[in-house]
């Protein structure tokens, strides 16, 4: 199978090339030359497949066996989700106050987010091609909250990879962050970038126009693995069919999947797999407040609004860069008429599509928007009739069954959620009027990323305050640390300008808090 962009520039190339480049030449995003159909007859084949079975053979389809055998990718299946910590890598829960409704649990991955579903696999399959080519790529990724955190675990320590990580300060949660510059590897570089007024879109931006210059991309060996990366969409496919195949009763009965949606990344997935033949009845767009996706699917009109910050963050994007790679699908690979659109949106801010094609694109396809009291709102009342607690994002899916459910019929529903509360603690007690943490908001990966093993190198830490902090680990080597305190900080194996710092090594608060500094 090749692949081409889908603005229509340069030549197709194979999955190999597809994968290491990212983006197209010409600025496009991949797609293949057509799409693979599966018959119910596969689908009743598939019934009771493992999700590492399944994945196995849903990639099968996309990509040729003289670019990866048969043991090649089952080998790369297995190393990518051998470190999630549930068995089934996505398990689901039954709802006992809806009717039907399931919760898929997408974040039982390293760092607690769906983005691990797609970017576990994405990153072993681009250091594979890179090994066998003997070749070295940096991968630059923007982020607006778990992005980041899932590309810089999952390339850490890669040889054959760097990772230069963008996030806008401030406008993401605290243990989002921590994931992301808390790892002890020289190859992962994340930088907090200030005054991002469209938050991560302004990023997307800056890393577009590096991969439109072809001489500074090819000179420095630039590649991604965010959602516009092929690769990412294709891993993505397969949590629907496996959705699909483990709640539906028999091959063939409709169900509704929610998704929390913001870069149209997850709900492109879900599209491509309903065009192969996954017989969903409904894919319901769920918006927060940057209801970008929303206008498209109910006013028919492309454009970018000022962003608002809402605690579903993730999803704070005003640019579905994805829809224009679902969209060449709905108009018949019409690359001239995806090229128009994409440089007119480029130019005026604005899109508004015709009457054929909003019947296309919208086939299959319901959007609502949620604010952030309908999302808090969700949280709280599903957690007090049966405390079961959901993220922000999850809620945002959540509140739009409860917003369409006179709309949705009486086929059973697919929730996505895409993250862990514990990843949202300060969103999570507003729940309880204690303020304290539900145990199911707590994660021991979040605890631990804390400052253990901080790479604070060349950083200026004048006047910052670690107190009471674990810095046991971390390299504050070269790091400006005039009036720097210290008070009750635990130093152990910390590589500080004045050398090792052993003296916090086993001992307890009280005893670091009397400790001379």
């Amino acid at each position: 199978m090749l692949y081409r962009s889908n603005k229509g520039g340069g030549k197709a190339v194979n999955f190999e090339q597809a994968i290491l480049d990212g983006y197209a030449p010409d600025g496009g995003l991949y797609v293949p030359e057509s799409l693979p159909k599966i018959s119910t007859s596969e689908l009743e084949k598939w019934k009771n497949l493992s999700y590492k079975k399944l994945a196995f053979n849903i990639l099968s389809m996309f990509i040729d066996r003289n670019i990866i055998s048969s043991d090649e990718l089952e080998t790369l299946i297995n190393k990518a989700y051998d470190t999630f910590e549930h068995e089934d890598v996505i398990p689901f829960h039954k709802l006992k106050s809806y009717k039907d409704t399931y919760i898929m649990e997408l974040f039982y991955g390293p760092t607690l987010s769906f983005k691990d579903v797609g970017m576990s696999f994405l990153v072993n399959l681009v250091n594979f091609f890179l090994k066998k080519r003997k070749k070295h790529l940096s991968i630059i990724v923007a982020t607006t909250g778990d992005t980041g955190p899932a590309a810089a675990h999952f390339i850490a320590g890669k040889s054959n990879l760097d990772g230069w990580i963008l996030y806008p300060k401030g406008l993401i949660t605290k243990e989002q962050e921590r994931q992301m510059t808390t790892l002890p590897h020289d190859n992962i570089h994340s930088v907090g970038v200030y005054n991002c007024p469209e938050g991560g879109d302004d990023l997307d931006v800056a890393i577009t126009q590096l991969y439109n210059n072809k001489d500074f991309k090819k000179k420095l060996r630039l590649s991604s693995v965010n959602s516009l990366n092929w690769g990412r969409i294709m891993m993505q496919t397969v949590h629907y069919f496996y959705g699909y195949l483990k709640i539906s009763k028999s091959i063939g009965q409709p169900i509704n999947m929610v998704v929390p949606s913001g870069g149209f990344g997850n709900l492109c997935a879900g599209g491509l797999a309903k065009k192969m033949g996954l017989p969903v009845k409904k894919l319901i767009v769920a918006n927060n407040k940057n209801e970008c996706l929303n206008r498209i699917f109910t006013n028919g009109i492309f454009s970018k609004k000022p962003i608002h910050e809402t605690i579903s963050s993730a999803i704070d994007i005003l640019v579905p860069i994805n829809f224009w790679r679902y969209l060449y699908f709905c108009v018949n690979g019409d690359v001239k008429k995806i090229k128009g659109w994409m440089n007119q949106f480029e130019k005026t801010g604005q899109v508004e599509f015709d009457s054929e094609t909003k019947k296309s694109y919208r086939e299959g396809f319901l959007s609502v928007s949620v604010n952030d009291i309908e999302t808090i709102s969700t949280i709280k009342s599903l957690y007090e009739k049966e405390k079961y607690l959901l993220d922000p994002h999850g809620a945002v899916a959540m509140s739009g069954v409860n917003k369409l459910k006179d709309k949705l019929g009486e086929e059973p529903i697919v929730c996505l959620a895409t993250a862990h509360p514990a990843k949202f603690p300060n969103i999570i007690k507003k729940i309880n009027k204690n303020k304290s943490l539900p145990k199911a908001a707590i994660h021991s990966s979040i605890e631990n990323a804390k400052l253990k093993n901080a790479n604070f190198r060349n950083a200026n830490l004048e006047h910052a305050r670690f107190t009471s902090a674990d810095l046991t680990g971390a390299d504050l080597t070269g790091a400006r640390v005039d009036n720097i305190v210290l008070i009750g900080t635990r130093l152990c194996k910390t590589k500080t300008p004045w050398g090792e710092d052993n003296s916090g090594c086993g001992k307890n608060i009280m005893e670091l808090l009397l400790l001379p500094h």
